[in-house]
């Protein structure tokens, strides 16, 4: 049988076995979101759950967020009907902020449009989605200079 990837729940429900203290609720419905959203030979690589918003304690607005071979993916089942789906490409994104409170910890992703703020995570889990992060755009945006840089040759 040959390897392959985590599904995007087998991701999240790993990080939350590792780092239980993060507040995340439906992660198998907001990984679905994900799962959904997924180009043709697009996977995940990586992913966690965190609060989309910006305040402490808001804890009804879990999303997953998923690093995937061509993007960030950040999917959110709502109860009821319906989701929120935000995609980061690697041109869009400009900065990664991680911070450290009494508590839990905070990751914002700056892009040109937005900035993302993800809240209640594991202050254990910092280190390790910072790492994940900045060395997948790192990568990322190296790929894409590369192939902007055959296009402009393909073009003259």
């Amino acid at each position: 049988m040959a390897d392959r990837l985590p599904t995007t729940t087998e991701f999240v429900a790993r990080f939350k076995r590792k780092y239980p203290a993060t507040i995340g609720w439906r992660y198998v419905k907001n990984s679905q979101v994900v799962e959904k959203h997924l180009n043709p030979g697009e996977e995940v690589v990586y992913a966690f759950i965190a609060q989309k918003n910006d305040k402490l304690f808001q804890i009804f607005e879990s999303a997953v967020v998923a690093l995937t071979t061509e993007r960030i993916l950040i999917g959110r089942k709502r109860v009821l009907f319906g989701y929120f789906i935000d995609s980061i490409t690697p041109d869009m994104f400009n900065d990664l902020k991680v911070s450290s409170g009494i508590l839990f910890g905070k990751v914002k992703i700056d892009t040109i449009k937005e900035l993302v703020v993800l809240t209640d995570i594991s202050k254990k889990a910092l280190p390790e989605i910072y790492s994940k992060v900045s060395n997948y755009m790192s990568f990322m945006k190296k790929k894409y200079m590369k192939e902007s840089e055959i296009n402009k040759e393909n073009l003259q």
